[in-house]
């Protein structure tokens, strides 16, 4: 008990002494805390923005179903491309026909096939217009695959999908925008000069991979081609397969299904590659691994570099305390202090001097994560172990740097230190 009070005691001791310093020493002191501040702050804002990014991703692929994969006519590919189509094999690949996909449609492992085009616009309603929108021509499977939450109104029909009308669902965002207060429903809007009629209006659950909240409309694929001038070469598939007692299994025999009556359709010789691509949501999970995987590498070498900052400045900072109190250390060791005890209270100012950087970096990390939260589409929350992470290498730096320092004082020979002037 008594060990544990003159330890608390010598802590207790450490720290005034440490704040004492900071304000003897402001600016070195403040330069210290900055380098510190700024390494832990990219820690916690990068650590929150993954975080973020991370759920987003899981909620995107979650919409979908786990078990739907994809059917594209370009791959996701990270060689070099020129535009010709030397670099750019998959430029060779054939668009996906309507013929392909009923097809598809018919076969007995696949219970949904829906179609999407991307495409962009103009959007106007009387003197409001919208420049380059974003436009996305689906199949009436559109409510079968990624479920969205209309209200009011309706999401078009199979027949309106079919023969191509005029009908539009858009985002909350886009009814706000073009209709202010007023009720959406049954008016008349215009895409590229062809008049679209509002049928409904739909939540728009924006994330980092749909690109943020934005003005968006829904329209049938076959409208979109026709009156808003979209090219039906870059159609899209999400194939969601028919449920059965393992659905690992039941995604691999409906890609297999796929793949064989598309090869079939094409006539691919057995040795010749696919003219398509299947991207299954295992496929972009490990693209999104590597992009931001090594953004986030990139982003904690930035913090480990203000941590060194932090570091050689605690080390400049403690030697000169060193230095100011060599007299007050031989004192301490002539009435019995011990090097271990020297040592102790000179690691305790290094990690006190640290550790005030590190709150500061995890306030100024708190702030920029709800700054990111509020004006971007990624739901950036600060992980706990995030928090214990900063802190503990705040912590670690002080001491590992402090170290230093703290054995110099321990070993000052208390009669040399005593005549020191």
């Amino acid at each position: 008990m008594r060990a544990l009070s003159t330890r608390l005691s010598a802590v207790s001791e450490g720290v005034r002494i440490a704040i004492d310093a900071i304000g003897a020493n402001k600016v070195r002191a403040g330069l210290t805390i900055l380098g510190i501040a700024v390494g832990v702050f990219v820690v916690v804002a990068i650590s929150a923005a993954v975080h973020g990014i991370n759920q987003s991703v899981a909620k995107d692929f979650a919409s979908t179903g786990p078990t739907t994969f994809f059917v594209s006519r370009y791959p996701i590919s990270f060689e070099n491309c020129d535009g010709s189509e030397n670099s750019c094999q998959w430029l060779r690949n054939p668009p996906i026909r309507s013929g392909e996909v009923e097809a598809i449609r018919r076969l007995p492992t696949v219970e949904v096939v829906g179609e999407r085009l991307d495409w962009g616009a103009r959007v106007s309603y009387r003197n409001t217009v919208l420049s380059n929108t974003s436009v996305e021509g689906y199949s009436a499977e559109w409510t079968l695959i990624s479920a969205p939450e209309v209200y009011p109104g309706r999401a078009f029909t199979q027949s309106e999908a079919r023969t191509g009308a005029r009908v539009a669902v858009i985002s909350t965002l886009m009814a706000e925008r073009l209709f202010g207060e007023s009720d959406p429903i049954g008016k008349s809007i215009s895409m590229n000069n062809a008049p679209f009629e509002v049928i409904g209006v739909f939540k728009d659950n924006s994330s980092f991979l749909t690109g943020g909240e934005r003005p968006k409309a829904v329209v049938p694929i076959t409208a979109l081609i026709r009156h808003i001038g979209a090219r039906e070469g870059d159609v899209a598939l999400a194939v969601k397969p028919r449920e059965n007692l393992d659905p690992t299994l039941a995604r691999e025999v409906a890609i297999d299904d796929v793949t064989a009556t598309l090869r079939g359709l094409r006539g691919s010789r057995p040795a010749e590659e696919s003219s398509f691509a299947i991207i299954t949501q295992d496929k972009l999970l490990e693209t999104y691994d590597k992009i931001f995987g090594m953004f986030f590498l990139v982003m904690i070498a930035l913090s480990g570099v203000g941590l060194i900052v932090g570091g050689v400045g605690v080390v400049a900072i403690m030697m000169i305390s060193v230095t100011e109190r060599t007299r007050e250390i031989g004192v301490r060791k002539a009435l019995g202090a011990t090097r271990a005890t020297i040592l102790w209270q000179f690691l305790v100012e290094a990690a006190t001097l640290t550790g005030i950087g590190g709150a500061i970096g995890l306030f100024v990390g708190w702030v920029g994560t709800v700054i990111i939260r509020n004006v971007t589409p990624i739901d950036a929350s600060i992980p706990p172990m995030a928090v214990v992470a900063a802190l503990a290498a705040s912590a670690i730096t002080g001491i590992l740097f402090g170290m230093l320092p703290a054995s110099r004082a321990a070993r000052l020979d208390p009669v040399e230190a005593l005549r020191y002037e």
